[in-house]
């Protein structure tokens, strides 16, 4: 139902946009490395999660009907600002007395729907859905609710894979460096400090004109 050529594009402008430094790769390397490779993977099939969600809400129109309501983005920033700074906390729970943080034993069902109300808790991942995928969709070639949603399965497969492999990634990084005593203090720091960052970038957004 839609173009190859056209797929080649989508799949390659994808690629292009998760090169990008952003909000869900900060998250999947950070809590890779605090939590192992499980947990890295955990995140990004919690993004790839989200992804789907947004992909079937885009298909039913619930994104623009959403986005048209001028209130509902700063509503859905406020609610991950308040998430991010409330997992921040998490984070800095004070060790335990065996030497392992806190967020060290979180379950890795906890890790996946944090990732994925990371995701959907950030207003520009909604509007991105409801603008970009539009862009690829063809009326001549069928449906096109049936198109937007083959399109966001894509979507979320390449980008399932590239976070998971960030996830991994970041698990890598953080094991060639886990010598020191005083690691799982400033492993737990780390943390706590991207998640604040990514609450400050989103309370600084604004809505796209």
């Amino acid at each position: 139902m839609i173009d190859p050529a056209t797929l080649s594009i989508f799949v390659g402008a994808v690629m292009l946009l998760l090169l990008s430094p952003g909000p869900n790769m900060a998250f999947v390397i950070s809590h890779g490395a605090s939590y192992g490779w499980r947990g890295g993977v955990a995140s990004g099939l919690g993004i790839g999660l989200a992804d789907l969600i947004l992909t079937a809400l885009t298909a039913m129109g619930v994104t623009a009907l959403v986005a048209s309501w001028p209130p509902a983005f700063d509503l859905i920033r406020y609610a991950g600002v308040l998430y991010l700074l409330w997992l921040a906390f998490k984070a800095l729970q004070k060790p335990s007395a065996s030497g392992t943080s806190d967020v060290a034993q979180v379950p890795l069902k906890t890790l996946l729907i944090r990732a994925m109300l990371n995701s959907l808790l950030n207003p520009k991942a909604l509007l991105f859905f409801m603008v970009f995928l539009p862009q690829f969709v063809n009326a001549q070639r069928g449906s096109i609710a049936v198109q937007l949603v083959l399109l966001g399965m894509v979507l979320t497969l390449v980008s399932g894979v590239f976070h998971t492999l960030l996830g991994v990634f970041g698990s890598t990084v953080s094991r060639r460096i886990s010598s020191t005593s005083t690691f799982a203090k400033w492993q737990s720091l780390g943390l706590a400090a991207v998640l604040l960052l990514l609450a400050v970038r989103l309370a600084l957004m604004t809505r796209p004109a």
